[in-house]
């Protein structure tokens, strides 16, 4: 695998305020959802929530649901329908090692 042209693309639907109408997800490699944290938060409508994921699963793309938001980031959890979303995307090989780590490149 030659990670310099992998391509990866990521998309963070964070701070989630609204709903999103339905859209092709199937050049996204990953998708984070999360609500807004904060004194002056927002609410996250549980059915935007699941209309993401659904269209996630419809297109094959990883979901990491990271909060629902309130005062503090972990102030109403991260479950959702009673269950942890923590989806990664497939990993694409070993990485090489970062440059100065004492390693040579294929070492």
């Amino acid at each position: 695998m030659n990670w310099r042209s992998l391509h990866r693309s990521l998309v963070s639907f964070e701070p989630l305020i609204g709903r999103i109408r339905s859209t092709s997800l199937r050049q996204v490699h990953w998708a984070i959802i999360g609500g807004e944290s904060g004194p002056r938060c927002r609410g996250m409508d549980p059915e935007w929530v699941d209309s993401l994921i659904r269209q996630c699963r419809r297109d094959g793309v990883p979901v990491f649901f990271k909060q629902w938001g309130g005062r503090t980031p972990k102030a109403n959890g991260r479950l959702v329908q009673s269950r942890e979303i923590s989806e990664y995307p497939a990993a694409a090989g070993p990485r090489p090692p970062r440059r100065g780590s004492g390693r040579a490149l294929g070492a």
